[in-house]
């Protein structure tokens, strides 16, 4: 089995527009949000390894994170 690392998410509601915000030290640039926790959890699917891998984020060989998200 590979070894992973662990990354936070932290998805807040703005009442005011009426979206999920989800943001991360973690993870360079990203910033996201959508109307539900599905819709949300569906981009930062996408968005997560694509800014890990932009960004250079992983130890070489890694492919595997664990993502712990704060709701």
């Amino acid at each position: 089995m590979e070894a992973s690392s662990q990354i936070t998410i932290k998805a807040v509601w703005d009442s005011e527009a009426k979206v999920w915000v989800a943001e991360s030290e973690d993870v360079p640039g990203l910033v996201t949000e959508a109307e539900s926790a599905e819709a949300l959890l569906a981009k930062l699917r996408v968005l997560i390894p694509e800014l890990l891998e932009v960004n250079e984020c992983l130890p070489v060989g890694q492919k595997f994170v664990d993502v712990l998200i704060h709701y």
